[in-house]
């Protein structure tokens, strides 16, 4: 037997046998904060005030399925609660019980099918000990445990959580859930590209820190092995560990060698696109590095203030010409909600009447644009559940749902006009517009239109029509639209429909200052976009 630092006896963690979580960890967050609900939603929590396996299986069970990819849940034995909510001080697990708790956990676990095992925690609070089974959404879902864990024949049903309950998967949830056969969010999956040295132990400790974790005190004396498994990223066997994507997102100095393309790209139009300056910064580096530093290059070089003098009144008037809680808010929801398999950066404009976030794809379908843009939408099921709690750790996001919402109130405190939403019927991608105060129109060298109307209808050959398609969704280099329109070199034809649709500002270089560059691209603007719908 070993010990724990508090001299509690611990169980040896039998990695070999298939149980890979069954070891007294510290949790990666602080139980204050997960007792309250701070960083995680209080649907993915359940308490228990003592040690029951029949009902502590099937919520196991239910977090492993991960039915709304929200990232699992937390079970928490030796807290009791009422109306879900939980009752201070805690009941508390006695001592003598922990080495019992866990023998039978490793016992009845096995009975969940496929395996699955959490991560066991023993933690103190208000004096109390407190048993924490962190349970991560599952590798190998749907998974199914017996309806009771002691009897002879067992009823294995599929268990699933809806809200703060566990319930058993029934009719159209059961059908769903076989539909999550074998997929799991890309940012849970094993990168089997990496290996764990990839895996940065100052990265890991600085996020530590910066969480206010009780692993930060121990973590100079784990190996990057136990750390990593008790954050949850990395799998497999001790001989063989590998890096979850999510570890390799947040943990390594140059996460783009694994995943392309994954940064922010920061283009500001001070004249406008049509004007002859163009400021171009590309923000990489561990996700929640890249986002800071994005938004700090926002904030000091974007957003402006303009202060007004009122007579007869001691406070100024002071507005923004962009609120910067709503470019957080809009840029942190691009960062937690983009794919990280599509081989495109998210992309902010800045030009001087808006500020445009373009990241892809774009919303679930479950979402309709009419209903976000009516300021009613219920996500069903989030792209990256790994991401997104993180980001909560981190409290960049709520992951509530709330972002949006956010957004729409710090333009509204400000005086600005609301956010706008764009997508397509194939949902490849997804723009937010951000429009500046009034205040500051008259302050920007060129008056970009909203909205471009076609004033006069414009005749489009096949060969325009295809390369305006062809730019709809994303920009497209030179040799993109050529091979999308089924040549192998440059035509005659092809070099006359880009020249009539650039003379017409029916598309625009991506990088006008630098016509020749070996990244130049070609996308479709909104007078293009208009006659493309026109034309349809």
């Amino acid at each position: 037997m070993r010990k724990k630092r508090d001299d509690t006896p611990i169980s040896p963690a039998k990695k070999g046998d298939g149980a890979p979580g069954i070891l007294a960890s510290r949790l990666p967050i602080r139980i204050d904060d997960l007792l309250h609900a701070r960083v995680v939603e209080i649907e993915r929590i359940e308490f228990k005030a003592g040690w029951n396996p029949d009902p502590i299986l099937r919520t196991l069970c239910a977090f492993a399925n991960d039915f709304e990819n929200l990232g699992g849940g937390y079970l928490v034995i030796g807290q009791d609660c009422e109306d879900g909510q939980p009752v201070f001080p805690p009941v508390g697990v006695p001592r003598e019980q922990l080495d019992k708790i866990q023998r039978e956990l490793l016992q009845y676990c096995h009975l969940i099918y496929p395996h699955y095992f959490p991560k066991f925690c023993i933690e103190q609070f208000q004096g109390k000990t407190l048993v924490v089974l962190w349970s991560p959404g599952g590798q190998t879902r749907p998974y199914k445990a017996p309806k009771n864990v002691t009897a002879n024949e067992k009823d294995y049903r599929y268990f699933i959580r809806r809200f703060a309950n566990t319930v058993e998967a029934k009719n159209g949830d059961l059908r769903e859930l076989y539909t999550l056969t074998a997929t799991v969010p890309f940012d849970d999956r094993i990168c089997h590209r990496a290996e764990l040295h990839d895996l940065r132990l100052p990265l890991i400790r600085s996020f530590l820190k910066d969480i206010k974790s009780g692993l930060y005190s121990a973590s100079g004396e784990l190996s990057i092995a136990e750390l990593g498994r008790s954050l949850n990223i990395v799998e497999g066997s001790n001989e063989f560990l590998t890096p979850l994507n999510v570890g390799l997102m947040f943990f390594n100095d140059s996460p783009e060698k694994f995943f392309p393309t994954a940064q922010i790209d920061v283009v500001h139009f001070p004249e406008g696109v049509g004007g002859n300056k163009l400021e171009e910064k590309i923000f990489r580096g561990p996700l929640h590095h890249q986002l800071r530093d994005a938004l700090t290059y926002l904030r000091n070089m974007v957003v402006e203030e303009h202060v007004t003098k009122i007579a007869g009144q001691a406070e100024a008037e002071r507005v923004f010409n962009y609120p910067y809680e709503a470019i957080e808010e809009a840029l942190v929801n691009a960062v937690y909600h983009r794919s990280y398999e599509i081989r495109e950066p998210i992309e902010v404009r800045v030009n001087p009447d808006r500020i445009e976030i373009l990241s892809y794809p774009g919303l679930d379908p479950s979402i309709s644009l009419k209903d976000l843009n009516a300021k009613r939408f219920v996500t069903r099921r989030y792209r990256n559940r790994r991401i997104g709690e993180f980001l909560k750790e981190l409290e960049m996001t709520e992951g509530r749902g709330t972002g949006i919402p956010a957004m729409r109130q710090a333009l509204r405190a400000n005086g600005s006009p609301p956010p706008r939403f764009k997508t397509d019927r194939t949902r490849s991608s997804f723009l937010v517009e951000i429009l500046v105060h009034r205040q500051f129109l008259k302050k920007a060298p060129v008056e970009v239109p909203v909205e471009v109307p076609v004033e006069v209808p414009v005749e489009l050959n096949e060969t325009e029509l295809a390369i305006l398609v062809l730019c709809r969704n994303s920009p497209q280099s030179k040799s993109a639209i050529i091979a999308g329109l089924g040549y192998g070199k440059m035509t005659g034809n092809v070099w006359k429909a880009l020249q009539r649709l650039a003379e017409l500002k029916l598309i625009e270089l991506t990088i006008p200052e630098k016509p020749n560059s070996k990244n130049q691209k070609r996308r479709i603007t909104l007078k293009g976009q208009s006659v493309l719908t026109a034309n349809s």
